[in-house]
């Protein structure tokens, strides 16, 4: 079970998971997190967007900052970077996004891990405690994911985090250049009856 922690207003939530601990970006990230992205460019661009010319940029990353801090303001997003808790090292991003309240109480789940830590349980335990995070303190009532369908370790992965595969999007999403078909995978709550956020807790 994920524990939730908040720090400082500015700084966003924290999520404690399972050997990891997930923190919303700060600007202080910025060279491991370059590091990391330029070190496993060839592993993730073919499962990413295509990366702008300046991806990996200063200006570009206060530029994601920025689209982040408004992003949770408005309760639509909730990006974190995921540390490993043994070391601090950081090991990839999750982010909770397209958040939908009213009729849904919904959101989508998407995730990357740095090259050197894939294998290791880490990018699972972060999807567990986002789904954690989800449910427990945001109160939403479904999770959902996508993947290019031969991405077998993610589909493996959803799987165990208890995801169940619903369907099949054709070009459902524009990565490395082109219209790729994705394999749908959605998550309900555990916690039936739970009806809004958690009392005395900001989100």
């Amino acid at each position: 079970m994920a524990l939730l922690d908040w720090i400082a207003p500015e700084s966003g939530p924290r999520v404690e998971g399972d050997g990891v601990r997930l923190c919303a970006p700060r600007a202080a990230d910025y060279a491991a997190w370059r590091d990391l992205r330029a070190q496993s460019r060839a592993f993730l661009q073919p499962w990413e967007p295509t990366w702008p010319a300046d991806d990996l940029s200063r200006a570009a990353f206060r530029r994601r900052l920025l689209a982040y801090a408004r992003d949770r303001e408005a309760g639509l997003a909730y990006p974190f970077f995921v540390f490993r808790t043994s070391d601090d090292a950081l090991t990839g991003g999750i982010t909770l996004s397209n958040v939908r309240r009213g009729v849904a109480q919904m959101g989508s789940v998407g995730y990357w891990c740095g090259q050197p830590f894939t294998r290791q349980g880490l990018t699972l335990g972060a999807v567990r405690a986002l789904c954690e995070f989800a449910f427990r303190t945001l109160a939403l009532h479904r999770l959902e994911a996508a993947c290019i369908p031969d991405n077998a370790p993610s589909r493996r992965l959803l799987g165990k985090a208890g995801f169940v595969e619903e369907g099949f999007a054709e070009a459902y999403l524009k990565i490395n250049g082109g219209w790729r078909d994705h394999v749908l995978f959605g998550r309900t709550t555990p916690y039936r009856g739970h009806e809004g956020p958690d009392e005395g807790v900001s989100v």
